[in-house]
């Protein structure tokens, strides 16, 4: 039977490797920074390995840090999710669930509608919202989840697709009563382009229409990694956008934008949820359930694929 202490220290060393530095582990932990750089030195004095290499620069693991990491990793969540399991049988889901999540205007719109139904549903959860234009270091920063548009480069990352997006062309009437309006993907390089994306003299368009597909080069008037930013130029005169079609609807309806060859898409912006393990606490499972039926009811008439065997395949999703 293993030493209560071992179990302990276990925990730290996670704790601190996932991080990559003992004053953030500290501060996530609540516990005097001496106090834990401490225990994982007699740590590693009892099991006569370096663990972590330690500069005033950085923080890294030895080889032998690396393959002991993977290992408690997996012992640490399975008994962190062991205890709120217990937790959640007496109380149900608890304690902070801290989210990262874009910017874009149909995220403020939906993600605030799932968290007033899940905060009236689960009220021991305390729930924070970030938003940033790119996917955080979900352990280094103490996320929870995120939500991503577009799947996350690190490959280590567990995702799962919940709704694709519908993305379409639309500009200014007063551009296109100027300018014209494109009959066919090719007109589109005669018009000026706002782009979504990095900074750059043109953009290439890959279009979906009819079975059909057309690769169209545009060259950019004005850019910006801001869906909303975007718009904003588009509703200006600035040019023609490709755009998520959920964040224009109220500028077509009240006539700020109109649809640019209606019959041609671009390709659909996926959206996922993404967490650092599959073993999740009951509070994270509980809102990934909440926010993925949301999803599902809202977003289907705009093509959302959700397959709920799937999705509780792999998050273990029944509700706490």
């Amino acid at each position: 039977m293993a030493h209560p202490q071992v179990l302990r220290d276990m925990a730290l060393f996670v704790e601190v490797a996932k991080r990559k530095s003992f004053s953030q582990a500290a501060v996530a932990l609540d516990v005097p920074i001496s106090s834990l750089s401490r225990r994982i030195t007699q740590f590693e004095t009892s099991i006569g390995l370096r663990l972590l290499d330690r500069t005033t620069r950085k923080l890294v693991l030895t080889p032998h840090g690396e393959a002991y990491y993977a290992q408690a990793t997996r012992l640490v969540e399975e008994a962190q999710r062991t205890f709120d399991e217990l937790i959640a049988q007496a109380k149900g889901p608890s304690g902070l669930l801290k989210i990262a999540a874009p910017p874009d205007p149909w995220v403020l719109h939906h993600l605030s509608l799932v968290m007033a139904e899940f905060s009236l549903r689960y009220a021991q959860v305390r729930v924070h919202l970030d938003l940033w234009p790119h996917l955080v270091d979900l352990a280094q920063d103490g996320y929870d989840l995120a939500l991503a548009v577009g799947a996350p480069r690190e490959t280590s990352m567990i995702t799962r697709k919940v709704a694709q997006l519908e993305n379409g062309l639309f500009a200014a009437p007063d551009y296109l009563d100027r300018a014209g309006r494109p009959e066919r993907p090719g007109d589109l390089a005669r018009h000026r382009a706002v782009i979504v994306g990095p900074p750059a003299a043109s953009s290439a368009w890959l279009l979906e229409g009819g079975g059909e597909t057309a690769s169209v080069t545009v060259a950019s008037t004005v850019s910006s990694n801001s869906q909303g930013m975007a718009r904003r130029f588009a509703t200006a005169g600035h040019g023609i956008a490709l755009l998520q079609a959920i964040d224009v609807e109220l500028d077509v309806e009240a006539g700020r934008l109109e649809r640019v060859l209606p019959e041609w898409q671009g390709q659909p912006s996926p959206i996922f949820i993404v967490t650092t393990s599959r073993l999740l606490p009951a509070k994270t499972r509980s809102f990934i359930a909440c926010a993925s039926r949301h999803f599902a009811e809202q977003l289907l008439p705009r093509g959302v694929t959700l397959d709920d065997a799937e999705l509780a395949a792999l998050y273990d999703l029944e509700e706490a």
